[in-house]
């Protein structure tokens, strides 16, 4: 196969994955920067190779494998609006009685600079949210107080909001901060094509959202699952 034949499989290849992208159906309040980095974040993460995954993300996901994950994500969210939802705080959020598979960016989303991986993590966790037949995936309240482990405040990543009392927290591995938790720590271990940089955001934005997880012997399960 020549070099020239190679590069123009190549660029279909990528014009097919944009397109896939780009068949999310955005609304017109949509920003053009942010509707092209949607599109782009997709396509980067439909296109990740893995050589292993743990058994919560197994369960979850299928394989560390961007064919599995466009399977999940466009199996659950099939538009993307902006809307001033979900309290001061939210980054994103999902109106369940309006279109349970319709997200919804928040100013703060647009506002606050996070890295490509952390973005799709919002993505994948709202998309956990789309599940009418899951209860949508309800979040617990935090504690109050809620405090890290070397006793500071618990705070978002995202807007440095304090969390204690706040809808912001889950039980379960299975629900959006612990699904997309159990995806990140798996990008970090398992992806074969990811540069460092996107291992190392996946690493520290996973670890964050452990902190979410309320029920320490849940937290435990995860981290066991994440040492598989």
């Amino acid at each position: 196969m020549t070099s020239i034949v190679k590069a123009v499989l190549a660029a279909v290849a990528t014009l097919t994955l944009s397109a896939s992208a780009m068949a999310l159906d955005f609304d017109s309040n949509v920003p053009a920067n942010i509707k092209a980095q949607a599109s782009d974040d997709l396509t980067f993460m439909y296109q990740l190779q893995g050589n292993g995954q743990t058994p919560f993300h197994q369960q979850i996901f299928k394989t560390v494998d961007g064919k599995a994950y466009q399977a999940f994500f466009e199996s659950h969210i099939q538009a993307l609006g902006m809307n001033d939802c979900g309290g001061g705080a939210a980054v994103a959020c999902v109106i369940p009685f309006y279109n349970p598979h319709k997200m919804w960016l928040t100013p703060n989303f647009v506002n606050f600079s996070h890295p490509q991986i952390a973005r799709l993590m919002v993505m994948f966790h709202e998309s956990r949210h789309s599940e009418s037949e899951n209860g949508n995936w309800a979040h617990d309240t935090c504690p109050t107080p809620f405090l890290d482990k070397d006793g500071k405040d618990m705070k978002s990543i995202w807007t440095g909001a304090s969390l204690a009392g706040e809808p912001a927290c889950d039980s379960t591995y299975l629900g959006s901060y612990g699904s997309s938790t159990v995806l990140l720590a798996n990008v970090a271990k398992y992806c074969a094509n990811c540069s460092d940089k996107v291992k190392m955001d996946a690493s520290i934005y996973s670890t964050d959202q452990l902190g979410r997880i309320d029920d320490p012997q849940v937290k435990q399960s995860m981290i066991d699952d994440f040492a598989k």
